[in-house]
C-alpha cells in the first residue's frame, strides 16, 4: 500500500484496491514516512507496555512507616492515603508518589481497615414463603396509590394489584378514599376474571388487616380471602425487598396513565386506566401463562362475613430488641437469641397455633421453626 501511494497514487484510490478503509492506509503511510520500506517495522504491536513499572522499594517503606506513624501521632486518627501523601509532600520526598499509587501500595500490602463488601446472589422472589419460592404457588400483591387529584376534579385514589411470577396485573381508580368495602369488590371481579392465587399480599393498613384497636381483629379483606382458601400475608411497609414489585408497577402505573395524560375526571381516567391494564397484560402475557396455575373461582360462593375465620394467615414481622413479635394485637416471645430478626409467623385457625418460623435472606431455604405457641381466636361478631 506505502510503495502505490509512494508512486504517485492517492490514498483514496489505494484504499479501494486494497479494500481497506482510507485511515488504515494513512496509518501506514505515516509509519513509513522518512525511511526505506525495507527498514520499516510492519508488525502492529499493542503500545501498551509489556511491563508495568512498580514504585521503588524504599518509597513503599517509607509510605507504611507514615501511616504507622500517623495510626499513633495524628490528632484528627487520620491515616488514608490522602494523609500519607501530605507528610511525605511535606517532608519533600524525591519521587513522591500519588495518592492513588500510595492506594495501591496500601492494598497491595495488606494494611487498609476497611473490607471490600462482599456481594451475594439476592434470594429467589417470594423467598420467605417457600410454596411460592419454588413456583407452587402464585401470589398477588396488593396496594394503594393516595393522594391524587384531578385538576377541577375529585381527589383520586387507586388499588393496584400485580402477581409476583407473572405479573399480572389490575388497577382500579376511584374517588376518594379505597375502603375495605371496595377492595373486597374489587378481589371479586379480579379473581373471577382470571382464578384464585395461593397467596395474597397486603402491608399493615387497616384497611387490609383490620382495625387496630382491638385484639384479634380479623377484618373483611382477610375473611374474603380466608373463605376463598387464599392466604393472607401482611409485610412491614419499611422492610426493604418485601413490596419491591408492587412500588415497581405502582410507578409505572403513576408514570404511564396518572402522568402521561390529562384526565378530564374519574370516567376517563378509568377508561385510560383499563386500556393500559389490559395493554400491559398483552405485554406480559408469556409470562402469565408460564405462572403458577390459579384455581377457578368457585361458582356457588358466597362470602359469610359472621363465619369463624378458617385457614391460614401469615405475617412477616421483625424481633425486638428482647426477640419479641407483636402480631394480632398480643406480643408472643419468640427466640431470646433470634434479636431483631425477621421471622414469618404462620397463624393456624383451625389448630389454634402460631408457628414462628425464622428468615434470613443471606440463607432463604433455611426456615426453622422457632417456637409454636398455642393460640385461638375468640368467636365474635363481625360488624359490617
Amino acid at each position: 500500500m506505502v510503495a502505490a501511494v509512494r508512486s504517485g497514487r492517492s490514498q483514496q484510490e489505494v484504499a479501494r484496491q486494497f479494500r481497506v478503509s482510507p485511515s488504515t492506509v494513512n496509518h501506514w503511510v505515516h509509519h513509513a514516512r522518512g525511511r526505506r520500506l525495507d527498514r520499516v517495522d510492519w508488525h502492529d504491536r499493542s503500545r501498551v507496555p509489556r511491563s508495568t513499572q512498580r514504585t521503588d522499594a524504599s518509597i513503599e517503606a517509607q509510605v507504611l512507616a507514615v501511616r504507622r506513624e500517623l495510626e499513633h501521632s495524628s490528632d484528627l486518627g487520620f491515616h488514608g492515603a490522602e494523609a500519607i501523601h501530605q507528610v511525605l509532600s511535606a517532608r519533600e520526598v524525591a519521587g513522591l508518589p500519588t495518592v492513588r499509587t500510595i492506594n495501591r501500595i496500601l492494598r497491595r500490602s495488606g494494611v487498609l481497615d476497611g473490607q471490600a463488601r462482599v456481594r451475594r446472589r439476592p434470594p429467589p422472589v417470594g423467598w420467605y414463603l417457600p410454596e411460592v419460592a419454588d413456583g407452587r404457588r402464585e401470589l398477588d400483591c396488593l396496594d394503594v396509590v393516595e393522594g391524587l387529584v384531578i385538576k377541577g376534579g375529585p381527589q383520586v385514589e387507586v388499588l393496584n394489584g400485580i402477581s409476583l411470577h407473572g405479573g399480572l396485573a389490575g388497577s382500579w381508580p376511584t374517588e376518594a378514599s379505597v375502603t375495605a368495602k371496595f377492595v373486597v369488590k374489587c378481589l371479586i371481579e379480579h379473581w373471577k376474571e382470571v382464578g384464585l392465587p395461593g397467596f395474597v399480599q397486603f402491608d399493615n393498613d387497616t384497611i387490609f388487616q383490620g382495625p387496630h384497636a382491638h385484639p384479634d381483629v380479623v377484618g373483611r379483606v382477610t375473611r374474603l380471602c380466608l373463605s376463598l382458601g387464599v392466604v393472607p400475608v401482611f409485610v412491614p411497609p419499611r422492610e426493604m425487598g418485601f413490596q419491591a414489585m408492587m412500588e415497581g408497577y405502582n410507578g409505572t402505573w403513576q408514570a404511564k396513565v396518572w402522568s402521561r395524560f390529562e384526565h378530564q375526571g374519574l370516567t376517563a381516567l378509568q377508561a385510560q386506566s383499563a386500556r393500559f391494564v389490559a395493554a400491559h397484560r398483552r405485554h406480559r402475557s408469556v409470562r402469565i401463562e408460564s405462572a403458577p396455575c390459579r384455581r377457578t373461582f368457585p361458582e356457588r360462593w358466597v362470602l359469610n362475613l359472621q363465619a369463624h375465620p378458617r385457614g391460614r394467615i401469615v405475617y412477616i414481622r421483625r424481633t425486638d430488641a428482647v426477640g419479641k413479635v407483636e402480631l394480632l394485637g398480643h406480643c408472643f416471645e419468640v427466640d431470646g437469641q433470634w434479636l431483631n430478626r425477621l421471622v414469618r409467623a404462620e397463624v393456624d385457625l383451625n389448630g389454634g397455633v402460631v408457628r414462628f418460623y425464622r428468615l434470613r435472606r443471606r440463607e432463604p431455604s433455611e426456615q426453622p421453626l422457632l417456637k409454636q405457641v398455642k393460640h385461638r381466636l375468640p368467636k365474635r361478631k363481625f360488624h359490617e
